[in-house]
């Protein structure tokens, strides 16, 4: 499938799924939701703001669910030059991030960076996301877990798996769940989601509509590495731990715009 290449402007929309309870970062989630968790003193929400902010993002979208008012009350209706708008996913606790992109079908109608909000990530490898349609993916680890990818000699997404190492092979890439998607990828995206939805398959990950699509060939992402610098997904608190050891306070750039708790 050939890209809607060539993008001259970077895209300035951001759709963060932020629904979710966090339940195995419990004590932790019980009064905040997970992208208000501090790393090293700095909110995952605060660093994924400023980094859109330096990367001059003008809108953020977010779908919200568990403590939706913790998250509008940190980030308001603007910051600097973005406006943030929300969405909120009444059936959070029983839907996983296939329901919280869905619910974003009629409010983006442009191309956008799709983001998770349990993620740390140097600010500098966004420079290369800017443009549709890519998947960023690290070069896979044995302790790595979750979904990842295969890559063919094109630098593109072959295949999409889901914790199941008996395919690993040199080609394998952990996805970083950051996804930059042109609108007609996502028109494509929303017909699939439309489906999954109908037949009440509301509790399964979005991968599995990128998966398909990526089979059938009415999908196709490029491969971004972020093996350059550090990046990490929070699940647990041993997972704080490791990331607080790779983002210690003194390498976070703040922004004057971006509110502090």
């Amino acid at each position: 499938m050939k890209h809607s290449y060539f993008h001259k402007e970077p895209v300035t929309t951001a759709l963060l799924l932020a629904a979710g309870i966090g339940s195995r970062l419990y004590p932790l989630s019980q009064n905040a939701p997970k992208c208000l968790t501090l790393v090293s003193g700095i909110s995952i929400l605060e660093r994924l703001v400023s980094n859109l902010s330096l990367h001059g993002f003008k809108r953020l979208v977010v779908v919200t669910g568990y403590l939706e008012n913790c998250i509008k009350d940190f980030l308001g209706t603007r910051i600097g030059d973005i406006v943030i708008d929300y969405i909120f996913s009444p059936p959070y606790k029983t839907t996983n991030n296939i329901y919280s992109l869905w619910m974003a079908r009629e409010i983006i109608n442009e191309s956008f960076l799709l983001l998770e909000s349990d993620l740390v990530f140097d600010g500098s490898l966004l420079k290369s996301m800017l443009y549709p349609d890519r998947i960023a993916v690290a070069k896979m680890q044995a302790w790595m877990d979750g979904t990842y990818v295969t890559i063919n000699r094109s630098k593109q997404v072959e295949a999409f798996f889901k914790d199941n190492k008996s395919h690993l092979a040199v080609d394998s890439y952990k996805t970083v769940n950051i996804y930059c998607i042109s609108l007609s990828s996502w028109h494509r995206i929303v017909k699939k989601l439309d489906q999954h939805i109908s037949d009440g398959k509301t509790n399964d990950y979005y991968e599995i509509i990128f998966a398909e699509m990526i089979s059938d060939g009415s999908l196709s992402f490029d491969m971004v590495s972020f093996d350059s610098k550090p990046w990490y997904e929070i699940d647990t608190i041993e997972d704080l731990a490791k990331a607080e050891k790779l983002f210690p306070l003194y390498n976070h750039i703040a922004t004057k715009t971006v509110p502090v708790l």
